[in-house]
């Protein structure tokens, strides 16, 4: 399967007029076009990924540099990026606390609870 970046298609342009555009220069498995979160409207780019290499090469020596109303339209081979690494989550340790109030310790060591602050009333 080969991925293939398309841009320069016009925004107004769906899923199923691009499949129009590229479905007779080989076969198509997943066509994607990149959309804006908020307003879901089209930014003009997606890839498309053929099932075989020979349809790619066709769909990029016909459809490279051919003109769709205002805009022209560019079809490559996307690069592959590596994988994003994971982010670093710090995990939070387990320390247990020596037992404060225990009697065999024989001591009553008050300064090692902390104090609360009284509130200031406003």
């Amino acid at each position: 399967m080969i991925k293939l970046f398309v841009v320069g298609f016009p925004r107004e342009m769906d899923e199923m007029a691009l499949a129009q555009m590229f479905g007779p220069h080989g076969d198509i498995d997943i066509l994607t076009i990149v959309r804006d979160k908020m307003t879901r409207q089209s930014k003009g780019f997606g890839f498309i990924h053929m099932k075989t290499a020979e349809g790619a090469q066709a769909a990029i020596e016909a459809l490279d540099g051919l003109t769709l109303g205002d805009r022209q339209l560019e079809v490559r081979i996307a690069e592959e990026k590596p994988a994003a690494a994971p982010k670093f989550k710090p995990q939070k340790r387990f320390s247990p606390q020596p037992n404060r109030c225990s009697a065999s310790s024989g001591q009553n060591n008050t300064n090692d609870f902390k104090k609360k602050r009284p509130r200031l009333s406003k």
